[in-house]
């Protein structure tokens, strides 16, 4: 089995990351499992975007209504996943006594946004000036 499905497989099985190694002290395992939660909200925010921009934002063009909200909407799943992986990598390296797995996925999605939020910027005062 490849160590792509493992890690997804461990999304749904999390007995099996309890196996591996020692329980490390509670107070870690709780503040990743609260970290795992503030992505998770993140996604939300990110999705409910989408929504409103599809939504609220009918005057605006079709395809950058639609550009933007499908990114936004994008951006939301992307973090969700990225949320539950990090969760479980987070705690198998825990166990294991290793040093926490280094991401680059928060820089990612901080460009993510910020992108998104200039192309917003630009669509208010193109619409303000028209």
């Amino acid at each position: 089995m490849s160590e792509f499905v493992r890690g997804v497989r461990l999304w749904f099985v999390p007995e099996e990351v309890r196996r591996e190694g020692k329980t490390p002290d509670y107070r870690f395992s709780l503040a990743n499992e609260r970290t795992f939660l503030a992505w998770l909200r993140t996604a939300l925010a990110l999705v409910g975007g989408g929504f409103a921009v599809d939504q609220f934002l009918p005057d605006l063009r079709g395809t950058w209504r639609v550009g933007i909200a499908l990114a936004l909407l994008g951006a939301g799943v992307l973090c969700a996943l990225r949320a539950v992986n990090h969760w479980v990598r987070c705690e198998r390296a825990m166990r294991r006594g290793e040093d926490l797995p280094a991401s680059r996925f928060p820089a990612l999605l901080g460009v993510v946004v910020a992108a998104l939020a200039v192309a917003m910027v630009v669509v208010v005062l193109v619409r303000w000036e028209g």
